[in-house]
């Protein structure tokens, strides 16, 4: 019997960050790395991107909707997207949500493909999305993580400075 798979159950920890950090991490050394916000980012490649990063945290904020619907969202205003590129290749991305400014900006999406990750780059690529986000000028800045990310990523946010400030669950529907 085939059926929609059952949901997952996230606990959600909600953190800020109310002042910006002093200095950036700098950039790894070792690889050709550039960082390139994206305008009017193709619906196409941000789809590849988020399933490459999202997939395996099983991320659903973004997957259903028409491609017209996604364009609106992506090329609006208030959402900035940068795409991490190394050695030429997308490695990873992150999206601004600045719709409160100037209350707070979001990192609503931050992550790098599982062929990227343990190479020292998590560090560098979480400092260019704080920064970019307090460029904006906004009160504080908020991101979310959740029991379905990487393990490493609570501890990773906390090091950068956000702190905790709440907790929630929630259901996500499974990647299939």
């Amino acid at each position: 019997m085939t059926g929609k798979p059952k949901p997952l159950k996230a606990r959600v920890t909600h953190l800020e960050m109310k002042a910006m950090p002093a200095r950036r991490v700098p950039l790894p050394t070792g690889q050709r790395i550039a960082l390139m916000q994206a305008k009017n980012i193709p619906v196409s490649f941000y789809r590849y991107l988020y399933e490459q990063v999202g997939r395996a945290h099983h991320w659903s904020l973004r997957r259903s909707g028409s491609d017209q619907e996604l364009q609106e969202i992506l090329h609006a205003s208030s959402t900035e997207i940068s795409v991490l590129y190394v050695d030429g290749a997308p490695a990873g991305f992150f999206e601004l949500n600045l719709v409160d400014l100037p209350a707070m900006a979001e990192i609503l999406y931050f992550g790098l493909m599982r062929e990227f990750q343990g190479r020292g780059l998590a560090r560098f690529f979480l400092s260019e999305a704080i920064f970019a986000a307090w460029a904006h000028n906004p009160a504080k800045v908020i991101i979310q993580t959740n029991t379905l990310d990487s393990p490493l990523a609570l501890r990773l946010y906390q090091k950068m400075g956000f702190s905790p400030v709440g907790w929630s669950e929630e259901e996500v529907e499974p990647w299939i």
